[in-house]
């Protein structure tokens, strides 16, 4: 009987690529995660349970925010739609991803990757050429996960131990994710550069513009995204 031998997983092929991709975001989610853990452990929970949190949500404004409200004893309705609030981007992005997928993507890959569609991991894989290949961005989750989960209970467990200003200075790992995912595709094109330059202002002036001020970081992010990303497909359409 012939018995088809598998091939080792190159060091080229699409989840390595994954995992090579995803290891600067899994390193700053775990600087980012001990500021977490922080508001984890002033909020009552144990290690594990820290642990298990950041396991099984994906999101950092989202989580922060239904923390800090167990935190402050709020009911399960309150703390269910600040969540959707500050988590309601995602869907956006959601959108935008699944149409990056082969058609004959199957599901259960589809349902798997929206287990963790973060800002980074969406910024890795939307700028990937030609059809997005679920096991990339397995790789990069295989990064991410671990790191924001467990920088959740290493905060928990020594962030309190840390000087306040040290705490600070990691969470500027994050910003520096965001430059790597915007700067190289703003440099090949024009028009995107234009575009980030053009929500860079459009988001300082919402912080200030009492229309927007008012309302969540969330719906912001929602209504500057859909307006200028509409704006960009009417003046620039892709063909």
């Amino acid at each position: 009987m012939y018995i088809k031998k598998l091939d080792k997983p190159s060091a080229s092929s699409p989840f390595w690529e994954g995992v090579h991709d995803g290891i600067p975001i899994g390193l700053g989610y775990f600087a980012v995660a001990f500021s977490l853990g922080i508001i984890c452990r002033s909020s009552g929970f144990s290690v594990f349970q820290g642990f298990l949190a950041s396991l099984l949500n994906n999101t950092s404004a989202g989580e922060f925010a239904a923390i800090t409200l167990i935190g402050a004893g709020a009911g399960y309705l309150e703390i269910a739609l600040v969540t959707l609030i500050a988590n309601a981007r995602y869907l956006l992005m959601s959108c935008a991803l699944s149409q990056r997928f082969s058609p004959d993507t199957p599901f259960y890959h589809r349902l798997a990757v929206a287990f963790a569609v973060t800002d980074e991991l969406f910024g890795i894989a939307i700028a990937r050429a030609g059809a997005l290949q679920p096991m990339y961005y397995y790789g990069a989750m295989c990064m991410a996960i671990p790191g924001w989960s467990l920088g959740t209970a290493m905060g928990i467990i020594a962030g309190s131990q840390l000087p306040g200003r040290l705490v600070s200075a990691l969470g500027v790992a994050l910003y520096g994710m965001f430059l790597a995912v915007i700067i190289p595709p703003a440099k090949k094109s024009r028009i995107i550069l234009t575009v980030v330059l053009v929500s860079f202002a459009a988001s300082f002036i919402a912080n200030y513009w009492d229309v927007l001020a008012a309302l969540s970081g969330g719906t912001r992010t929602i209504i500057l995204t859909v307006a200028i990303s509409a704006l960009a497909a009417i003046l620039h359409p892709v063909k």
